[in-house]
């Protein structure tokens, strides 16, 4: 079964009294535990596909599973619970809040959560500040940290409500070529000791050298699916069962 599962998803936008069209009749499935990477360059309607899969933005047409559940026709109040959840985000630009620490900003997505009680909180937050190596900075505010260690505070937020799914929108975009191979390596080590879902959305080629899916974004449409086998990419070609090696 599909964790998430995309049928036929359109996206249009209006650009004054012009229609705009992101995203062309999208059908996609994604398994649980993949490091998947959807990649396009700028404009390609890579981020609004992700928005949709996080249940940020809707879509014009077709529909959107999450966990088999239908989740297109769902209230805005309905689908931020959804996301509160089940789904962790991570943004290029971090989102922390600069007057809370970093324990503080970890433990912000869970007062939301009324069925995590208060020693429940501490736990995760010592738990998950200490799984991406801040413990030392827990009581530092954002502008005390280096750009790796927000990063490191943001995957730490994302995790802390114990997610199905871990959307990064652009992760690396804002750190230089070590920080962000250290950034990458975490990340993929986390997917890979708890079978977390990682989705990217990126252009980074680290990033889709490090994932074991790929889904390439065209202009709106789905260009190209591929899967890693053996370090080579395997493309499963769109609407069929049958697949073709070639490396991406």
């Amino acid at each position: 079964m599909s964790l998430v599962r995309i049928e036929a998803v359109a996206k249009e936008y209006l650009l004054g009294e012009q229609k705009v069209t992101a995203l062309h009749d999208i059908t996609l499935s994604i398994e649980e535990g993949v490091f998947l990477a959807i990649a396009g360059p700028s404009g390609s309607g890579k981020t609004t596909l992700l928005n949709i899969i996080g249940c940020i933005d809707t879509p014009t047409r077709g529909r959107v599973f999450i966990d088999d559940r239908e989740v297109t026709g769902l209230s805005s109040d309905a689908l931020a619970d959804l996301r509160a959840r089940t789904i962790g985000f991570i943004f290029q630009t971090f989102n922390l809040f600069p007057v809370l620490n970093v324990a503080e900003n970890v433990e912000y997505p869970l007062l939301q959560l009324p069925e995590v009680d208060r020693i429940e909180r501490r736990e995760r937050v010592r738990r998950y500040v200490a799984l991406v190596g801040l413990e030392k900075y827990a009581h530092h505010v954002p502008n005390q940290l280096s750009g790796g260690q927000r990063q490191r505070v943001a995957i730490a937020r994302a995790l802390a409500i114990n997610p199905r799914i871990v959307l990064a929108d652009e992760p690396t975009a804002n750190l230089d070529s070590r920080t962000g191979q250290e950034i990458l390596n975490l990340m993929k080590e986390i997917n890979r000791r708890y079978a977390t879902t990682f989705i990217f959305s990126t252009h980074d080629r680290r990033v889709m050298a490090m994932a074991d899916r790929l889904v390439r974004i065209e202009d709106g449409h789905l260009a190209k699916l591929a899967v890693k086998v053996d370090d080579r990419w395997q493309q499963v070609r769109t609407g069929r069962n049958s697949h073709e090696n070639r490396e991406t």
